[in-house]
């Protein structure tokens, strides 16, 4: 690896992050094939659909509106309400394939990021064909954790939903409304905090270890264990980062309404674009790091001869070296 095993265990979140942006830097040529070939049409098709939606959302208020002071069974109040429900329809088409899309990109770029900074720490030579030539082999995983890691959010946020009808129906009006709903609230976002540590990490699991769905959750639950809290700021501080971005497009690009300015927004959004970019390759790259950090705290080695063979088997690339694939998942250093 760049750095020694018992160096990555110790790293807090400034290590991490150093570690995350070095391998930007150092691997920039196939980091910016993947941005081309995969996070680029993510981080457009990502800022360009708050627009789309915001202006389809917007003329569909704007036509209920003048409905309402339209008489009903006239000419006009058939075509302004035929009108809403094409709206309507359009508005949904897009949100599917928003979601769809991104879906699809988030799942193949965060394979080809993991498999690329797992093969660097492993010291093979990498390729971008090589690396594009895997993504196909590890889809199927990544889709099924997915559905468990959704499904897994939906069930939780659902038992929260259930609690706040029983509350507003037996509590609301209680002495202890008020502080069972306080706590309960706290643990609630500590709780989905928690998840969203696992899924992030789980993704990682599932293209480098022969994990997938809620096996592959159990097994990111594991990795994480005194490591939560890393795991949660590391994280998160992409996500802060993607979040201002979004923020400043819609602001300063989207509702930009100074007349002669379009040269600026133009520059403002190619701009605010390639901040995305690297703000969400870095999100990928720091999933990776994270994953070897969390490894190598809870004493699994992960040898570069081991993860060669662990890699190359996995996915039926060249290799040199010897070892077991299952050498890369549980080894205990002191056995070693």
């Amino acid at each position: 690896m760049d750095i020694e095993q018992v160096e990555m265990k110790s790293l807090g979140f400034c290590g991490t992050c150093k570690e995350s942006f070095k391998l930007l830097l150092t691997w920039k040529k196939i980091f910016f094939q993947i941005i081309l070939a995969l996070i680029l049409p993510l981080s457009l098709i990502f800022l360009t659909y708050e627009q789309a939606s915001n202006f389809l959302f917007t003329r569909i208020m704007g036509d209920t509106i003048n409905l309402d002071h339209i008489s009903k069974g006239t000419r006009s109040y058939d075509v302004i309400s035929r009108r809403i429900s094409s709206e309507w329809l359009s508005y949904w088409v897009i949100k599917i394939f928003y979601f769809t899309f991104v879906l699809v990109f988030s799942l193949l770029s965060t394979a080809a990021v993991t498999y690329t900074v797992a093969s660097i720490y492993a010291r093979r030579d990498i390729a971008f064909r090589i690396v594009m030539s895997v993504v196909p082999k590890v889809w199927k995983r990544l889709v099924i954790t997915f559905i468990c890691t959704y499904l897994a959010f939906f069930l939780y946020n659902t038992a929260f939903v259930i609690f706040l009808v029983i509350w507003m129906s037996l509590l609301v009006q209680t002495s202890a409304g008020l502080p069972s709903l306080i706590i309960v609230s706290i643990v609630y976002l500590l709780g989905f905090a928690y998840l969203n540590v696992v899924w992030q990490l789980t993704s990682v699991v599932s293209v480098l270890e022969n994990y997938k769905g809620f096996k592959a959750m159990r097994k990111s639950k594991e990795l994480i264990k005194g490591k939560f809290w890393l795991g949660f700021f590391v994280l998160v501080f992409p996500g802060l980062v993607m979040v201002g971005i979004e923020v400043g497009f819609l602001i300063l690009v989207i509702n930009l309404n100074v007349v002669g300015v379009l040269v600026v927004r133009v520059l403002l959004g190619f701009l605010f674009v390639v901040l995305n970019l690297i703000a969400i390759l870095y999100a990928l790259v720091i999933e990776a790091v994270l994953y070897f950090v969390c490894k190598s705290y809870h004493n699994e080695v992960v040898d570069r001869p081991s993860l060669t063979t662990h890699l190359s088997r996995e996915y039926n690339n060249d290799f040199s070296g010897t070892g077991s694939p299952k050498d890369v998942q549980m080894s205990d250093v002191n056995n070693v």
